[in-house]
């Protein structure tokens, strides 16, 4: 401490030398102490040091003044408030000197100081008490207007500090206001500019008062009377509006309706600067009040296309008549730029198209709605206008097509639903109509001298090609040549040239090979310069469009037929530019991978016509394969040789790659494990006579580790490889009994987590294995292994999934050797019949006779039926269900012998009615459509006597029943169930409307069409009288909405009101249950709202462009107040919303900032059980999570309330906790999305 002190004083001494070096360096050592962050100065030193710093600030020499301003940032986190206060007064006062170079200094000096301050969030008492220091003196200093220079420096550091401490200086804020709002009138151009700034920033952090005056300051203005001479300042006040809105457009909405009148009046001024104005502000109403302009869009639209083509001192004359005038044209330019007569610098009507075509821009981005109606007007006008002359204005133009072209590209999911299709108009027909004027347009300026004009053109190409796939086929001959252009012009950058190369590649793979044909001759030469050309980047790009050539040149799918096009002239080429990339070894790891994909490519497609290159280039990828950094690649491009039709020969490297191979799968690199398989799998497959024996061990060696439900994803393929492995070389099965392999295989079969891919491989690899009659892995060996342990009668195995895993791996076994089959099954029967047999010996007998009945025919055993009815009273509810599921399951092996059987049983036994009904339902989902169709009317009777049921179990099956049974002969049944939308029991309107549910699924079907026609009937129960009627349609709607979102977009209009209705705390809903001494309140409506609320969540990823997002979030407001449930969702929502809109968000930021604050303060009762402590810290969490994405959304912590939200958090120990953690999670996992993606 001590000789710190000493230090620093040695240091003032030596700045006080004459020499002005010595005080150079001193400066420059004060300065790296006061930056390390163990320095403490005392009250003495702090003292000297402010006096001494503000003194060198008035130096005779510049580089000394320039360090003095630097030390104050770090001075003003190091010294005692007080000591700050000295120096923004000092500061202060030299802004107002009469000396110009202080002046400056001084100014620089209070910014550096107010960007030290600690933001306004933290609630730190120094920046409060030196903002407010600053703000008189520069309100004064402002409103003085003596010398220009000195109010554009004060102007300037309020703005600085409105943006950082906005905030704090609330108490100001009335005062800032009146002595800026008179600048907003001084003669300098300069000093207006940069009041608006500040006031941009005022707005921000407002209060409303303040909001308000200003505001109707700028409308009295704005309705004056107007004249000539006062049109600067009418720009000006234009501006002020634009950028008022830009900066807090969440609060001047409730305003447009008296600004926009005004804003279109002064656009039909002929003033071309105001007209850039006034576009500029329509801009930002656009894009910051997307609900309040929506009235005002048409106007906005018919204003931006007028202006869009102004251009009143040129000429254009209609080029497009005469296409073939190519060069005469390039003449013509050429004489324009000689054409002494007219001279461009005073005209600024681009200017006014600019501005035009950004808010065309901005409206085609925000409206996604109006998207028909913008290919209808909009495109046309875009498409007319890419000849603009003006190369910024033509960018801008382009940018406004491509925001088009990309607003209809999320919309395709839907629109490629063929019911959306019939209508015709989609935005994708009327593109598609468009196509040949866009290419007719792209193809003159694709030959333009401009490099960010072809950027241009090959971006949208880009675009368009993606949105609408083989689109251009027509237009391949027009097109080829103008990227050739590009490609081969000495002028172009390497990014033209790279944009180039990604048009091309793009256009190559979403066109049919056979439109390029004719353009090959041409095309190779210049791709084949490029994938030579030095910069990386360039090589990378054209090695893809290489391969993608290589498809085209020769594509495999057609080489059955007789190939129309000989590629035989260019094999060399190709080969020869990528063999020279593929050998280098110092070259960009990109370049190398790209090199190894498209060299495989080329052995793929043309492998045949290589015959003495082949062996060498085979040799090299051995080589890359033992490569740590190229040897993914490397084997997935070995796996598309092999898989080649070609047969390509792999003599070379067989015998060495394989063992590599093998040992790649004990890396620790899961992406590198999938490939190696399925690269050995195809190997064997295909070369399955090359591969010797100790390959073969080689590999089984690793396979133990790989099968295990750690990773089911391996563990499928570890099986599909021994799948064909069994079928390619039985012989090497036999060492797998005893093995390790088959230990791995039997605990994965008990595995909970078993289904789908990976069971699907393991049934495979068990027939497969079943039918090498290996010794000692024959039918009763393996049905052993699989059912020994449940018959050692040691343990229950832990999960019922295991059970039926293993049924369904018998019955796999029994399927592939018919004979062994009734004997096993005669076992299984007496097993369920034995008194002695366990529980878990029946669950699997019984679950085995299912699957076995399932494919064969178990009619001929006569005491099947009697067994399994007994099963129906057992005492264990799972042996019980297995029965039901056997029963079901063995109907569907003979529907005429069983069907029958169980419809008469589920009419005479009313207590096994439910379990009947679950096999009903089985042999419903099951069964072959053909095979139900003459049992669909005595079905049908039969669910609908049950639906009335007064059992919401049973009604959940019948409609289940139903709704599948639909299914199958939807013409006649849907109406049927509409029908039973009138009956008067509440109990058969909710079966029919659960029965619609089971009728939707993800994947086109026979009944959709007819779905949509009537879904809107089924969907008015929720206007039903009965509460449980209600709830249940809305679980339907959200069904509809998540799996096939165009069966419901239509009715949406309808739908929602009543949808939104449901989500409102209804109090006669509400009832008190008085439970021994206490009292509890039920809310019986809370199963609705949560319907209603998980419906609104599901329709912002299917439907979002069909929501009024204001309307949805005044209901999303309501839910933040509501029950446990429910906030959990809402929560949920807001955090999707800010993603999705963030700017209808921020105009209601201060509405739901307030029941977040509300959730995380409320505290538990201290009395609580520890399940309430729980949910409460859920709760938490979750509000957290959202206010972190409400955070995210750029403008959100300038609010207000939202910033004293913060202040809050982080003076909380808990909450800052909770709040860190999660911004730690978020930012990881978008770290993760960057590098999955």
């Amino acid at each position: 401490m001590a000789s710190a002190s000493y230090h620093i004083s040695n240091l003032l001494e030596k700045m006080t030398s004459s020499d002005k070096d010595f005080r150079f360096m001193a400066t420059n050592d004060l300065m790296s102490e006061l930056q390390k962050d163990s320095i403490k100065l005392d009250d003495d030193s702090e003292r000297k040091v402010v006096k001494m710093i503000l003194k060198l600030l008035e130096d005779k020499n510049g580089e000394v003044q320039n360090l003095a301003v630097k030390c104050l940032g770090p001075l003003v986190s190091k010294v005692k408030e007080y000591q700050v206060e000295t120096i923004v007064d000092t500061l202060c006062t030299n802004m107002l000197s009469d000396k110009e170079q202080l002046r400056d200094i001084s100014s620089i000096g209070l910014k550096t100081v107010i960007g030290e301050l600690p933001p306004a969030s933290s609630g730190s008492a120094l920046a409060a008490s030196v903002c407010k220091k600053i703000t008189g003196r520069l309100t004064s200093a402002i409103a003085k207007q003596e010398d220009v220079s000195v109010q554009l420096e004060a102007l300037d550091i309020m703005a600085d500090m409105l943006c950082r401490q906005g905030g704090l200086l609330v108490n100001f804020h009335p005062s800032i206001l009146s002595c800026l709002l008179p600048q907003l009138t001084s003669p300098r151009l300069a000093v207006r500019k940069r009041t608006i700034m500040a006031l941009g920033h005022l707005v921000m952090s407002c209060g409303n008062l303040v909001f308000i005056d200003l505001i109707e300051h700028l409308l009295a203005e704005l309705g004056r009377t107007w004249d000539a001479l006062n049109m600067s300042t009418t720009r000006t006040y234009i501006q002020c509006t634009a950028a008022i809105s830009r900066q807090a457009g969440h609060r001047i909405g409730e305003y447009l309706e008296k600004i926009i009148p005004l804003v279109v009046k002064f656009c039909n001024v002929d003033d071309d600067e105001l007209r850039e104005y006034c576009i500029q502000a329509f801009e930002s109403f656009v894009r910051r009040c997307p609900k309040e302009v929506y009235p005002h869009v048409p106007t906005v639209i018919s204003l931006c296309l007028r202006y869009l083509t102004y251009d009143p001192n040129y000429n254009y004359d209609d080029e497009d008549e005469d296409d073939n005038a190519m060069d005469a044209e390039q003449n013509d330019e050429d004489y324009q730029g000689s054409d002494e007569e007219y001279s461009d610098d005073d005209d600024i009507s681009w200017k006014v198209r600019r501005a035009s075509a950004k808010c065309l821009d901005a409206v085609v981005s925000t409206r996604h709605e109006m998207l028909p109606d913008f290919y209808r007007s909009v495109s046309p006008a875009l498409i007319a206008r890419f000849k603009e002359r003006e190369e910024n204005v033509k960018a801008d133009v382009f940018h406004a097509y491509l925001s088009l072209l990309k607003q209809t590209r999320p919309a395709q999911m839907w629109m490629s639903d063929p019911d959306a299709m019939e209508q015709g108009e989609t935005p994708l027909t009327l593109l598609q109509s468009q196509v040949p004027m866009i290419v007719k347009a792209l193809h003159k300026q694709l030959k333009e001298k401009s490099v960010k004009t072809r950027q241009c053109c090959f971006n949208m190409l880009t675009e368009l090609v993606n949105v609408l796939p083989g689109a251009v086929v027509q237009h391949i001959p027009v097109l080829i040549p103008g990227i050739i252009f590009s490609l081969n012009d000495k002028s172009s950058s390497s990014n033209l040239k790279i944009d180039a190369l990604s048009c091309l590649y793009v256009i190559l793979c979403s066109h049919p090979p056979h439109a390029f044909h004719p353009h090959i001759s041409a095309l190779v030469p210049p791709v084949v310069a490029c994938v030579g050309d030095p910069f990386y980047k360039i090589t990378s790009e054209a090695l893809l469009v290489t391969q993608q050539l290589v498809k085209v040149i020769r594509p495999l799918d057609s080489l059955t037929e007789e190939e129309s096009f000989d590629p035989a002239p260019y094999i060399n080429d190709l080969f020869s530019c990528t063999i020279k990339r593929l050998r280098a070894a110092d070259i960009d790891q990109e370049v190398k991978e790209r090199a190894i994909s498209c060299m495989g490519q080329i052995i793929c497609n043309l492998g045949d016509r290589l015959p003495t290159e082949l062996p060498g280039t085979l040799l090299i990828f051995l080589e890359r394969l033992k490569n740590e950094i190229t040897r993914l690649t490397t084997v997935k491009a070995l796996t598309l040789i092999a898989g080649s039709p070609l047969n390509i020969d792999l003599g070379p490297v067989l015998h060495e790659a394989v063992p590599i191979l093998a040992s790649f799968l004990r890396k620790n690199q899961r992406a590198l494990k999938l490939c190696t398989l399925a690269a050995l799998d195809i190997l064997l497959k295909n070369y399955s006579s090359s591969v010797t024996p100790a390959m073969i061990d080689a590999v089984l060696a690793e396979l133990p580790p790989l099968i295990s439900e750690s990773d089911m994803h391996v563990s499928q393929m570890a099986l599909s490889f021994l799948s064909t492995l069994a079928q390619t070389h039985p012989s090497s099965l036999a060492q797998l009994s005893g093995g390790n392999i088959l230990t791995q295989l039997i605990s994965l079969v008990r595995s909970p987590l078993l289904q789908g891919g990976a069971l699907a491989a393991m049934l495979d690899f068990y027939q497969a294995l079943v039918c090498t009659d290996t010794v000692g892995l024959g039918y009763m060996d393996l049905l052993r292994m699989l059912t020994g342990p449940v018959y050692s009668q040691s343990s229950a195995l832990a999960h019922k999934q295991a059970y039926c895993s293993i049924a369904k791996c018998v019955a796999a076994l029994t399927r592939a050797c018919p004979n062994e089959g009734p004997a096993v099954v005669g076992q299984f029967i007496q097993d369920v019949k034995n008194s002695r047999s366990t529980d878990s010996i029946r669950l699997l007998a019984l679950l085995s006779l299912g699957e076995v009945g399932h494919h064969v025919d178990l009619s001929s055993q006569p005491e099947l039926k009697t067994v399994i009815l007994d099963a129906f009273s057992s005492t264990s509810e799972e042996v019980k269900s297995a029965a039901s599921y056997a029963l079901g399951s063995i109907a569907v092996g003979n529907l005429p012998e069983y069907l029958p059987f169980v419809l008469a049983e589920i009419s005479s036994q009313p207590k096994r009615q439910y379990l009947l009904l679950h096999s009903l339902k089985e042999i419903i989902g099951s069964a072959s459509v053909p095979g139900l169709k003459p049992y669909v009317e005595s079905v049908w009777t039969l669910l609908l006597k049950h639906c009335e049921c007064q059992e919401e179990g049973t009604r959940n099956v019948v409609a289940e029943c139903l709704g599948k049974l639909t299914l199958i002969d939807p013409e006649t049944l849907l109406p049927r169930l509409k029908g039973y939308l009138l009956s008067g029991s509440s109990y058969a309107r909710s079966s029919v409307v659960t029965a619609v549910k089971f009728t939707i699924s993800d994947h086109p079907q026979p009944i959709d069409p007819l779905l949509k026609n009537c879904i809107g009937d089924f969907l008015k129960t929720l206007e039903d009288p009965d509460l449980n009627v209600r709830r249940v349609a809305l679980v339907t709607f959200n069904s509809a909405a998540h799996n096939k979102p165009s069966l419901i977009r239509e009715l949406l209009d309808t739908v929602l009101p009543h949808l939104y209705n449901e989500t409102k705390v209804r109090k006669e809903l509400i009832r008190e249950v008085e439970m021994g001494p206490f009292k509890h309140t039920v809310d019986d409506g809370l199963d609705l709202r949560k319907a209603a609320f998980e419906c609104m969540y599901t329709l912002l990823d299917s439907c979002l462009d069909r929501l009024d997002i204001f309307t949805f979030l005044n209901h999303v407001e309501d839910g933040l107040k509501d029950h446990y449930d429910i906030k959990m969702l809402t929560f949920l929502m807001l955090a999707r919303l800010s993603s999705l809109c963030p700017s209808a968000v921020l105009q209601r930021l201060d509405r739901l900032v307030e029941p977040l604050r509300a959730t995380c303060t409320t505290k538990v009762k201290a009395n609580s059980v520890k399940q309430e402590f729980e949910k409460q810290d859920e709760l938490k969490r979750s509000a957290m999570r959202a206010v972190v994405s409400l955070l995210s959304i750029p403008e959100a912590e300038k609010s207000p309330l939202m910033s004293e939200f913060q202040t809050q958090i982080s003076s909380n120990q808990e909450l800052a906790a909770i709040f860190d953690s999660i911004q730690r999670d978020s930012s990881s996992a978008n770290m993760e999305s960057m590098d999955t993606s």
